[in-house]
């Protein structure tokens, strides 16, 4: 069965092919910093493609966003179908790169990336989450994980991180977990210019393409 292309932004190496790198939307939706992520993803040699979970709306201020994200999770197994279903078409579309597919949430995102790291075993084989987490046993999962959290976030205590962590190494995933001390919320995204921090961005990406290029080691 061939899928066809959801409803997102696709972005292609400058071979045309390479390992597949499923990005999934915060809150504001398929804005253009998270195209603009994807097209420096497929420049570093990766099929980058981010599902449009909200098909075609966008927020640009919190209110806004608040309302779309609640329209989401009110709706989360519409959402969780969407998720599986690009992860689906990225696989194909990335030629089945050997060692499957890495999935990087931000924000709202990271819970479905999580969600489908348990939910997709065969095709998941890594996950980078952006201050956000969620819930599971991952028993399922034969991912790595690696995420990058705000030491001063408003919208996700530590105690979350912390247990969030520790579930995923009591399910055997190894993990890795960096905490940017003097950062909050959104501080990887430039449009967000009250949140952005360019030296804790500029590493989170360092080592998310560090992560990202390595073998697997499950």
């Amino acid at each position: 069965m061939t899928h066809a292309q959801p409803q997102g932004f696709l972005a292609l190496p400058p071979a045309g092919k390479g390992p597949g790198v499923l990005v999934l939307h915060a809150w504001w939706g398929l804005n253009d910093t998270l195209k603009a992520f994807c097209t420096r993803l497929a420049e570093s040699g990766f099929v980058a493609f981010a599902p449009d979970l909200y098909h075609g709306r966008v927020a640009d201020n919190i209110t806004d966003a608040e309302i779309l994200g609640s329209a989401l999770d009110a709706n989360h197994l519409q959402a969780k179908a969407e998720v599986l279903e690009a992860a689906l078409f990225l696989n194909e579309r990335a030629g089945q790169a050997e060692g499957g597919l890495a999935v990087i949430g931000f924000s709202l995102g990271a819970y479905y990336a999580l969600v489908l790291a348990d939910a997709d075993p065969e095709h998941i084989r890594s996950v980078v989450l952006f201050y956000g987490t969620g819930g599971g046993d991952f028993s399922k999962s034969r991912a790595e994980f690696l995420g990058h959290f705000a030491g001063k976030d408003q919208y996700e205590p530590q105690s979350n991180v912390d247990n969030l962590e520790e579930s995923l190494k009591r399910a055997g995933r190894p993990v890795t977990f960096h905490r940017y001390s003097d950062v909050g919320h959104w501080f990887f995204e430039p449009d967000r210019v009250q949140a952005y921090n360019q030296a804790a961005a500029h590493l989170a990406w360092d080592r998310t393409l560090a992560f990202l290029k390595r073998p697997s080691s499950v």
